[in-house]
């Protein structure tokens, strides 16, 4: 059983920018999605990266200003945030889903994935 562990949120102001992370072992086998939940409403799809690191993927809300990358050797796929917004505020859930296959995909959408950390806040307010 995989075992997701966000880290990283916190209160900042407007403009402002925090970097989450997404730790587990093994991790370097799977595709990772961000994900965010805001109150009252839906759980969406930030962005996502393939187990590889080669596919990319963003919300069209947080391009240009949200960044994913992973660093395998650590266990650990990263979520840069900058310009952060108060429409940015919620909580923060990485997710995962493993991969057999050599093709580079990763996935925006919740259903595709099998793994679930238990989500960091994030908190954009002056």
């Amino acid at each position: 059983q995989l075992q997701l562990v966000e880290s990283g949120g916190g209160l900042v102001q407007p403009g402002g920018s925090l970097r989450l992370s997404c730790v587990a072992s093994g991790l370097d086998h799977y595709a990772i999605g961000w994900f965010r939940q805001a109150p009252g409403k839906e759980r969406e799809g930030v962005s996502c990266i393939s187990s590889s690191g080669d596919r990319l993927n963003y919300a069209d809300s947080v391009k240009g200003r949200f960044t994913i990358s992973r660093d395998n050797a650590k266990n650990t796929v990263y979520l840069q945030m900058n310009s952060l917004k108060p429409e940015d505020t919620a909580v923060y859930y990485c997710a995962a889903r493993h991969i057999t296959t050599n093709q580079a995909m990763c996935f925006m959408a919740r259903v595709r994935y099998d793994y679930w950390g238990q989500g960091t806040q994030v908190t954009v307010s002056s």
